[in-house]
């Protein structure tokens, strides 16, 4: 009886928390200690009742412990984010941050590689630069190249990885480790524009570079 009242106080406390991250009005950085706050919440009662504590107690301990993690998480991100952004306006590079919590910075054709070709436009080098200087070093990269629907898969799939290798291979040489940095080709099978105008093949043509962080944090 003790652990399913224990398991429906921390159901609530979970609940609760997770909702108020959903607060169209909440900036990322609140909606980070939220959602710390959610996770630390349950943890802290979850691990209080296994040791004979009051659920209460360990929730809203937990919960503040967590809430100062996803704060802190939050913050780095943001600041990676307006460095980014910053560092590419008026370029039509895009930077934002995904559902997940991710750091997205998506390159557009113009400014990445030209048609049918896989070697560094020199537009992109500098911002390149900034992205490799204040990379944490607990994040994971992951390189992403796109073509548009132009040729086949054969020609295709192997062009978008080449693409995402080129820039895989300046970040290592910018001191990027190389276990940080993934890479993968998804050919024609992504588009974000329609493919039948010019303008939106250019847009599908593109390179995105996705943060995330990997190490708990102390």
């Amino acid at each position: 009886m003790i652990r399913s009242t224990t398991l429906r106080k921390t159901s609530t406390v979970l609940a609760l928390a997770l909702a108020l991250t959903g607060c169209a009005n909440m900036s990322a950085e609140q909606q980070g200690t939220a959602k710390g706050a959610a996770l630390g919440a349950a943890a802290g009662a979850v691990l209080s009742s296994i040791t004979g504590g009051k659920a209460g107690t360990g929730a809203v301990i937990g919960g503040a412990l967590g809430a100062v993690g996803g704060n802190l998480w939050s913050k780095k991100m943001a600041d990676k984010q307006r460095a980014m952004e910053q560092a590419t306006a008026g370029t039509g590079i895009e930077v934002s941050r995904t559902p997940d919590n991710q750091l997205l910075v998506q390159v557009p054709s113009d400014i990445s590689f030209a048609v049918g070709r896989a070697d560094l436009q020199p537009g992109l080098r500098p911002v390149l630069d900034q992205f490799a200087s204040g990379l944490e070093h607990s994040t994971l990269v992951r390189i992403v190249g796109h073509t548009d629907s132009t040729g086949s898969d054969a020609i295709n799939d192997p062009l978008s990885l080449a693409r995402a290798r080129t820039v895989r291979d300046y970040l290592q040489d910018r001191g990027v480790p190389t276990g940080r940095l993934e890479i993968t080709g998804r050919g024609a099978r992504e588009p974000v524009a329609d493919n039948g105008s010019e303008a939106g093949r250019a847009r599908n043509r593109r390179v995105e570079i996705l943060v995330r962080e990997t190490e708990a944090r102390g």
